[in-house]
């Protein structure tokens, strides 16, 4: 069995904060969990969008790097994330959207799951999936939208690869998944049940050329372990297939490690704590700048460099 439980967080490119800001929060309803700063690049953001408790599992984050390039579609990229909602939910988001201009590019059903694909304002692909898998979640109060219909949680990504088999010996053997059949030339990997945020969909594109980060696009997918010692466990076998893992890193929220799977997209695993409130009330979550300790010296600085955010009451 895995020490991996399922995602973690996703982290994508996007272009003006103010702008993912009001779409994350005023069209989808998802709530502002923490605001800071991406702590390797402190001039710029790192927006935390999840659950009223920013439980892990249900954290989409974003660098707003305006000046980057969009995003070139390839092999070794997460090419989309995907969102859970109610599988009661459907017609409620297709109004909803229509309500805010969002075009709905195609609605399909994915392993028997109803699927509403769009693009945020900077063209991320998101999926919005239809599930009735039990998620731990929490509804906030002042979210737009009604608790009933509110996003779960992250739901998948999906990758694209240059050689499957590659990146299949490494999520099984290494990483503890397990193969969960194919659909539509999208092969599915999980943990545990494989269910609601814990999977992941692989489509094989031998002769593509190779994706490159830009505005639009995911940066790396985070998977999820319990504690410190599950981590290290994880790492020790990253580092015997030698993909060449980082060493731990704090990130004073959770702990990180970082390393590229085989087929070039960049994985983390993350720990499930400390958690969000170590630096702020669960009701105060994501109103005002917060810096790890170690960039605090710095705040006068960082403050003056980043672009100025109002989130809504």
């Amino acid at each position: 069995m895995s020490e991996i439980s399922g995602i973690h967080h996703v982290t994508a490119i996007t272009g003006n904060a103010q702008a993912n800001l009001d779409f994350y929060t005023h069209v989808l309803g998802m709530r502002l969990v923490k605001k800071t700063v991406n702590q390797d690049v402190p001039d710029t953001y790192h927006l935390f969008y999840a659950d009223a408790d920013g439980n892990p599992g249900t954290d989409l984050t974003f660098f707003p790097w305006a000046d980057s390039p969009p995003v070139q579609d390839g092999i070794g990229l997460a090419m989309e994330v995907s969102l859970a909602i109610p599988s009661a939910s459907v017609p409620y988001w297709r109004a909803r959207l229509s309500d805010f201009g969002v075009a709905i590019e195609a609605e399909s059903v994915r392993h028997s799951e109803r699927t509403v694909a769009i693009r945020d304002p900077f063209g991320q692909p998101v999926a919005l999936v239809a599930t009735d898998d039990a998620r731990t979640f929490a509804a906030w109060d002042r979210s737009p939208v009604p608790a009933e219909h509110q996003i779960r949680g992250l739901q998948s990504v999906r990758l694209w690869e240059r050689d499957l088999a590659l990146t299949e010996d490494f999520l099984v053997n290494v990483l503890g998944f397990r193969a969960m059949g194919v659909e539509d030339e999208w092969h599915r990997y999980g943990v545990g049940d494989g269910g609601s945020g814990r999977h992941l969909d692989i489509r094989e594109i031998r002769d593509g050329a190779r994706g490159r980060w830009g505005v639009g696009g995911i940066h790396h997918v985070a998977w999820r372990v319990a504690d410190d010692a599950a981590q290290l466990a994880v790492r020790a076998r990253v580092e015997a297939a030698h993909r060449r893992p980082t060493e731990v890193i704090d990130r004073f929220w959770f702990h990180s490690v970082y390393f590229l799977e085989p087929g070039g997209v960049l994985f983390e695993v993350a720990t499930d704590g400390p958690g969000f409130t170590i630096d702020e009330t669960a009701e105060s979550l994501g109103e005002t700048l917060v810096l790890p300790p170690w960039l605090e010296p710095a705040r006068s600085k960082i403050e003056s460099e980043l672009p100025p955010l109002t989130v809504a009451p």
